[in-house]
């Protein structure tokens, strides 16, 4: 229990028990120990992969081939923002830190001991801790919680306000897939799905400076909000052809990049039939259940490059900036703001999709 002058012993926070059971509960606030930092949640975002734990995916809960990700009784919320508290021995100058500060640590906290953390690729820690799943890495849905000594911890300019700012961990994510697809001036660029991620990739796409970027959804107002972002052509493949589309566009070719982000196994098959041979397709979805595809497709017919994205790797720094430069529109991506004790409807919305973008949670 928390002994910090100023600092309540007990919170209000979301403990995950199963799938579907979410209960609001009082908790202990944290305590901190050495090079371990304590901060008051000032906003949480719930990401379509805490909707898919909530709904039961196998990713979280296990099937016949993984064990179970998620490690109940568990806070969720892996992408926050807070402000710094208390810091433990050593904290302030190991993240370069002091009280009142805004500050984000990564969603995963690395072993640093593992095959990966060895070789610097840090986002693929074997035991893969990331914030809202794992024990060890108690999440944000609460009122407090704490970024333990492994974390990766970065300062946010106050600028950029809360609500905001817990669109920096998807935001990296984005960026990150964007890095992935290898983005070269004369590429005609697709990316498949207007969600926060999505749109957080035609953004960071825009950046690359492609010949031409193209952004498919089922929803028109959210491609409206894409070509905010930056898109060039907007199509929405409940009302045309899209593959017929592309390929127009592109004398009979297809495009030469293509980002799935919709975790819609349709849109799978639709990239690998519109993608140019040679092309390279990204991968960043969570999906709800197994996706069959023809890989005849990716080999002997077009020799694709496939590459699967995952987090936001070496980006947070490059998130932090396009925020802070106002680089999207992030009032349009944020389209609901919720108290904490909302987080099942939160969860619902983003599970529907039709109504919601990036739903944002307020610790009260």
């Amino acid at each position: 229990m928390s002994s910090i002058p100023g600092i309540p012993s007990k919170m209000k926070g979301v403990v995950c028990y199963a799938p579907g059971d979410y209960r609001m509960e009082a908790l202990d606030v944290p305590t901190v120990g050495p090079e371990e930092v304590l901060v008051k949640v000032t906003a949480v975002g719930i990401c379509a992969g805490d909707a898919k734990c909530y709904a039961g995916a196998p990713l979280f809960w296990g099937d016949k081939d993984r064990e179970p990700y998620c490690q109940p009784p568990i806070v969720p919320g892996h992408e926050f923002i807070g402000e710094v508290v208390a810091l433990g021995p050593g904290a302030a100058e190991k993240f370069s830190l002091e009280l009142g500060d805004q500050a984000i640590a990564e969603s995963i906290a690395p072993c640093w001991n593992c095959r990966y953390c060895q070789r610097g690729q840090y986002h693929m820690c074997m035991p893969h801790d990331i914030y809202g799943f794992h024990q060890r890495t108690q999440g944000a849905m609460a009122g407090y919680m704490k970024y333990i000594s492994d974390s990766i911890i970065h300062k946010v300019p106050k600028s950029v306000p809360p609500y905001q700012a817990a669109f920096i961990e998807p935001l990296a994510c984005s960026i990150h897939a964007v890095e992935r697809g290898n983005i070269q001036f004369r590429d005609v660029v697709v990316v498949s799905g207007c969600g926060p991620l999505g749109l957080g990739m035609v953004a960071a796409a825009k950046q690359k400076n492609p010949a031409k970027l193209i952004a498919l959804d089922m929803f028109d107002w959210k491609l409206d909000i894409a070509k905010k972002c930056g898109a060039d052509v907007v199509l929405n493949p409940g009302k045309c052809d899209v593959i017929a589309e592309v390929k127009k566009m592109t004398d009979g070719y297809g495009c030469d990049v293509y980002i799935e982000v919709s975790g819609s196994p349709v849109s799978v098959k639709q990239g690998l039939h519109m993608i140019a041979k040679l092309g390279t397709f990204v991968e960043f979805s969570v999906f709800k259940n197994e996706t069959s595809v023809d890989w005849t497709i990716i080999g002997d017919t077009k020799e694709l490059t496939i590459h699967g994205g995952h987090l936001g790797y070496n980006t947070y720094p490059k998130a932090i900036s396009m925020l802070a430069n106002k680089e999207l529109p992030i009032d349009d991506i944020i389209s609901h703001q919720l108290p904490l004790s909302d987080v099942v409807k939160g969860i619902d919305l983003v599970n529907s999709s039709s109504e919601s973008i990036k739903v944002v949670l307020i610790p009260e």
